[in-house]
C-alpha cells in the first residue's frame, strides 16, 4: 500500500502516528510524510529563516529513520488558512504521494494549524480524483481512505481503532528525537520534552487494549468510505 501522513508541523506525524508508520514501512509499504508548515516561529533564539532550515533538516532525518519520503509545503507556521492557494498545494502534494490511506489531524485538536490542516486534507480527498482540477501531478484514480489521528495529549478524541506499537515504539522515539529544536521549544514554552509527552499518550492508549504502547485512530465519518480499520497495520 501507499501511505500518506499529513502533519501541520514537523514532528506532528511522528508524534501521532509514527509507530504505525514504522510498522507500514517495516512490511514494505511506501510511506510519505507531508508537512504543511515550516515551523518558522518555533525558536527562542534563531531567526525565522534559520529555524525553518533547521526544522526541515530534522524532518528529513526523522523520515529517513523509516525510509519514508517527505513532502515539504513550506507554509508559514501559525498561519495555515483554508484558501484556494493552500488547497491546491494540498491537492498537488496528495497526488504526488498517490496514497491508498491518509492520516490527518482531527478538527478539534488544540492548535489552529492542526485543525485547519485536518480540514483541508479531508476536504481534498475527493478533489484529488477530479481530472479538471489541474496540478503538476495528475489526478488520482481512487479516493484514499482517511484515518483521523489522535489529538495532542489525547484530549477530546474518542478512538474507534488502535494500533499496538510496542514493537515500534523505540523507532517512534528515534524519529521524534530527530526534532531537537522542537524539544528545545517545548521545554522553553511548557517545560516538557517531546518524547516524554508523547509517551504518556502512548501508554494510556496502550492500556485501553492491554498492551504497553498504542496509537489511536478513527476513520473519517464521511461519504464515501473507501476502507476501514482493517487497513491499519
Amino acid at each position: 500500500m501507499r501511505i500518506l501522513a499529513i502533519g501541520a508541523h514537523p514532528d506532528d506525524a511522528e508524534g501521532l502516528c509514527g509507530g504505525t508508520l514504522a510498522k507500514y514501512a517495516a512490511r514494505g509499504d511506501q510511506v510519505t510524510i507531508m508537512i504543511a508548515t515550516n515551523g518558522n516561529v518555533g525558536s527562542p533564539t534563531l531567526s525565522k529563516d534559520e529555524i525553518a532550515a533547521v526544522r526541515r533538516k530534522e524532518a528529513e532525518r526523522a523520515a529517513a529513520v523509516i525510509g519514508a519520503d517527505m513532502i515539504w509545503l513550506d507554509i508559514d507556521d501559525e498561519f495555515l488558512f483554508h484558501d484556494k492557494e493552500t488547497r491546491m498545494k494540498f491537492i498537488n502534494a496528495i497526488r504526488q504521494a498517490n496514497p491508498d490511506v491518509m492520516f490527518v489531524h482531527g478538527t478539534n485538536d488544540y492548535h489552529p494549524d492542526h485543525r485547519i490542516c485536518g480540514e483541508i486534507a479531508s476536504d481534498c480527498r475527493i478533489p484529488v480524483t477530479v481530472r479538471l482540477i489541474q496540478t503538476e501531478y495528475p489526478h488520482m484514480d481512487k479516493v484514499p481512505h482517511v484515518f483521523v489521528m489522535d489529538n495532542i495529549g489525547s484530549i477530546g478524541f474518542e478512538p474507534e481503532a488502535y494500533v499496538d506499537i510496542t514493537d515500534t515504539f523505540e523507532t517512534k522515539c528515534r524519529m521524534l528525537r530527530c526534532h531537537e529544536s522542537q524539544d528545545t521549544w517545548l521545554q522553553h514554552l511548557y517545560g516538557i520534552d517531546v518524547v516524554g509527552h508523547m509517551s504518556k499518550s502512548a501508554v494510556m492508549r496502550g492500556m485501553a487494549i492491554g498492551v504497553k504502547y498504542a496509537e489511536a485512530f478513527r476513520s473519517l465519518p464521511m461519504y464515501p468510505v473507501s476502507g476501514g480499520p482493517h487497513l491499519l497495520t
